[in-house]
């Protein structure tokens, strides 16, 4: 998954091997999208990032 995708597609479906989560995800530049925010998807099993409105879907 790269920023671009995370930013464009309303569902992203993530694994507990790419916890913990962040928007835009690790490794992606962020100077041209928004901060880097953390966000806790493990109990609900879903997080939306407050910037984006990205919709993150905890698959197990």
């Amino acid at each position: 998954m790269n920023a671009q995708t995370a930013t464009s597609e309303q569902v992203v479906k993530v694994t507990r091997e790419q916890l913990p989560l962040s928007c835009p995800p690790r490794g992606e530049p962020v100077w041209n999208l928004h901060p880097r925010v953390y966000l806790p998807i493990e109990k609900a099993g879903e997080a939306v990032c407050p910037y984006c409105s990205t919709r993150y879907v905890l698959e197990d």
